[in-house]
């Protein structure tokens, strides 16, 4: 290419959060033990640890408190709030867990010091992210090829999902080409214009938003092909739309789902599958134990703001299609179903004052730890749902039935990436997490399914 345009790809910023967080953090102790002459931050034979627990500390609560969400990284009155949580905790746990970390100093100075620090390192280095990455140079400009009626959802798609991938040309595959209704600031370009549109607008990727056999002329693929081989990179929107977004377009998606659906290995790993079973088994004991903690205050709480029954069941379909029946603390008004079955609506009048409390907190799932023990139900996986609002899913969101070759989970990729289902569109988002978790199912992912739930916890965010 001509141009070289400087930008970052989204698994990148990621990395380079993480590894300048740490960084940051580190130098900042050490200018501060160097200076101030601070044996705590110190390294030595007997105290050459501690930079590592830190680190592990600091990258593992930063993702709690969503330090690397790449939308919340670019507000910096969002990240200063998720700075100071992120380092007090750190903080916490760091001085708490003496066996690891050195010795509590004799000064207690340096404890203040150490905490100032962590934040100052922090905040001066994310503001200079705001000021000095995120900002349209290091933006990636891309040119799209598609059909003018996908045009906006497509865009819209692409651009809420990285704020910083920015579709600044457009190439119409439409029979008749007629006038379209572009965004702002979207260049239109023809299949003859657009080898000199991608150096004149300095194009960083094509992607291509419809099948080769729909729109895609012979003339347009020699083109492309030419670009292709000149080093500039083309793209299916489907895979686009899956890295960026950690979802799978099954609207886009054609009836040979096989095809886009190379499910993980991890769904018949025996390793796996073994260690995910020990997993359930353990955190379900220990979620039943902190439930029976706080029984007492659930049952004042239901005895005054629910007056009725604390539990109560409803079939719900799992693995392989096969019903059960799921355990949760009631939240609604007796008989909130007298009149049939019907999704849970923000703002639900029929949600009690306490209930709104059970899920806000999550607290209403306590009863399903015991689901999970029985192997109704794993801690990970898609929602289940009840067969009344599946067997209509199934016949208007193409692939639904897809997501039972799964147990179903107490928590899951859509419901820590989706709001709470309360439509059909919401069905089809959480299908399309639903699938990339399918898809890409694995320990990783499993970890960074269980920090998002806390993030939803600490966060307050259940609905």
């Amino acid at each position: 290419m001509s141009k070289n345009n400087i930008h970052f790809e989204i698994s990148e910023r990621k990395v380079l959060l993480r590894i300048l967080d740490i960084l940051s953090v580190l130098l900042v102790l050490y200018a501060v033990g160097y200076v101030f002459n601070f044996d705590y931050f110190k390294l030595s034979a007997d105290n050459w640890s501690w930079p590592i627990v830190l680190s592990i500390y600091l990258t593992l609560f930063a993702t709690v408190f969503e330090l690397y969400d790449l939308q919340k990284s670019s507000r910096f009155e969002v990240v200063v709030k998720n700075v100071i949580l992120t380092s007090s905790v750190t903080v916490l746990f760091y001085l708490l867990t003496p066996y690891y970390t050195p010795n509590l100093p004799s000064n207690r100075m340096q404890i203040l010091y150490f905490f100032l620090s962590v934040n100052v390192a922090l905040l001066v280095w994310r503001y200079g992210y705001i000021c000095l990455i995120a900002v349209p140079r290091f933006y990636k400009r891309v040119l799209l090829i598609a059909h003018q009626d996908d045009l906006h959802e497509i865009v819209e798609a692409l651009q809420n999902s990285d704020p910083n991938y920015k579709i600044v040309a457009f190439l119409d595959t439409a029979e008749h080409l007629g006038v379209v209704d572009l965004p702002a600031d979207l260049e239109q370009t023809t299949t003859k214009e657009i080898s000199s549109l991608v150096w004149e607008l300095n194009i960083s990727e094509i992607v291509v938003g419809t099948r080769m056999t729909d729109g895609v002329t012979a003339e347009l693929n020699r083109k492309l092909v030419k670009l292709l081989e000149r080093g500039v990179p083309i793209r299916a929107f489907t895979h686009v739309y899956e890295a960026l977004t950690y979802r799978i377009p099954v609207q886009h998606v054609e009836r040979d789902f096989y095809r886009f659906f190379p499910f993980s290995r991890s769904n018949h790993n025996k390793l796996y599958l073994s260690f995910s079973r020990l997993l359930d088994v353990v955190l379900s004991i220990v979620g039943l134990l902190i439930g029976s903690l706080l029984l007492p205050i659930i049952l004042i709480g239901n005895l005054l703001g629910n007056r009725g029954p604390l539990l109560y069941y409803q079939t719900r379909v799992g693995r392989n299609g096969e019903h059960f029946k799921l355990y949760k603390l009631r939240s609604m008004v007796k008989d909130a179903e007298k009149n049939g079955a019907q999704f849970a609506q923000k703002k639900d009048s029929r949600i009690t004052k306490f209930g709104k409390f059970l899920r806000r907190s999550r607290f209403d799932e306590f009863p399903q730890f015991v689901n999970v023990l029985k192997g109704d139900m794993s801690i990970i996986g898609p929602r289940p749902e009840r067969p009344e609002f599946v067997c209509k899913l199934i016949e208007k969101i193409p692939f639904y039935e897809v997501r039972h070759l799964v147990k179903p989970g107490i928590t899951g990729w859509a419901q820590v990436n989706a709001d709470y289902g309360s439509s059909e569109d919401d069905a089809l988002e959480k299908l399309q997490y639903d699938l990339y978790y399918i898809k890409h199912r694995s320990l990783f992912l499993d970890i960074s399914i269980v920090m998002k739930t806390l993030s939803t916890i600490i966060f307050y965010r259940g609905q």
